[in-house]
């Protein structure tokens, strides 16, 4: 009979993309621990996938809403209650939060220390904050503030012994045979969206160049593109239904948004239009992932809140700016489908 491992209870009730961006931590800590992840509902739809041999706590955080967050008549408190009881019988010998409160202090998410105090975990690991001393029994400094996202993880792993590469040494897709090009023109907020007909133009000048591309977007963008005579629109309602999508692509163009994330977890290298955020911190985990930065503003990074009437960091990147990089990003990855550029 084996040795039962350490129970691990991960906290990252965020986003997509922060839930990609935690894989290969999830992967290495799956060795080692019991592990139980608390996180929104669509970790279910990643988990066969991705990291099969975790359990899933499906939790929607209100906090993590776009607006009114802190109305607190609001919350789901029953659902709250629920989800208590079934992690304190866990019993967890470890609980850990690796989330950086980018707003507010250059430290870690309180919200999250709180949540392992409440759930009863005998060791707590955490960034430092200063609100968060009383809840967090092993508080670690951050990582620089200008590393990505990826080094929380690592930073995180290595105080509870689960090793990591850097991000330029994970392990590398095997290369994809599929020609289409895949484009996402959507993203949780506004202020990260690249406007709609600049997409419209860069699929026409792919498909002028011989390149099969298929469009998807976001429910509330989909009348746009039918109004505009897109011949293949999608809008998948699920993340399995994103995944499916993604993986009949080559390569991926979108917004910085969760569907980036995915694409470069299935192994398909990804362009990303960039806005408001930071690349350095967020661009997806895939050794072929290229981007275009967003135009430079006072306030960046300014998250999902835009100071200004339209968020000009990113509706100004004009479409033939965009398109020239985008044109050589396509050609290294299908040249094959790609004539070459005259």
């Amino acid at each position: 009979m084996g040795t039962l491992k350490p129970k691990l209870l991960v906290v990252e009730v965020w986003n997509l993309g922060d839930l990609a961006i935690a894989t290969p931590f999830l992967r290495a800590a799956a060795e080692q621990y019991d592990v139980t992840l608390l996180a929104k509902p669509y970790a279910r739809d990643m988990q066969s996938r991705f990291w099969p041999q975790i359990k899933i706590c499906p939790f929607t955080a209100p906090w993590t809403g776009f607006s009114r967050k802190y109305y607190l008549w609001r919350w789901p408190l029953m659902d709250m209650v629920r989800v208590r009881r079934a992690l304190v019988a866990e019993n967890f010998d470890i609980g850990l939060s690796a989330r950086r409160a980018r707003l507010g202090g250059d430290g870690g998410d309180p919200r999250d220390h709180l949540l392992l105090k409440i759930f009863g975990a005998r060791e707590r690991v955490g960034f430092r904050n200063i609100c968060s001393g009383i809840f967090l029994t092993k508080a670690l400094a951050l990582p620089s503030p200008e590393s990505h996202s990826y080094e929380n993880w690592r930073a995180i792993g290595q105080a509870i012994g689960v090793e990591l590469p850097s991000r330029e040494m994970l392990p590398v897709p095997p290369r994809r045979r599929e020609k289409m090009v895949l484009i996402h023109t959507g993203a949780r907020h506004p202020v990260r969206v690249w406007p709609l007909e600049n997409y419209r133009r860069l699929a026409g000048k792919l498909r002028g160049s011989g390149v099969e591309v298929q469009v998807i977007c976001n429910t509330e963008q989909a009348d746009w593109w039918k109004r505009n005579g897109e011949p293949r629109v999608s809008s998948p309602k699920t993340v399995s239904e994103l995944i499916e999508l993604t993986d009949r692509a080559g390569a991926f163009i979108g917004n910085d948004s969760g569907p980036g994330h995915i694409a470069a977890l299935c192994g398909v290298p990804t362009f990303t239009i960039f806005g408001p955020q930071l690349p350095e911190w967020f661009v997806p985990v895939h050794p072929q992932a290229e981007y275009v930065e967003g135009k430079p503003c006072p306030f960046k990074p300014c998250l999902d809140y835009c100071r200004f009437p339209n968020p000009f960091c990113i509706q100004d990147l004009s479409e033939e700016s965009v398109w020239r990089r985008v044109e050589q990003f396509v050609l290294r990855q299908l040249p094959e489908n790609v004539p070459t550029p005259k």
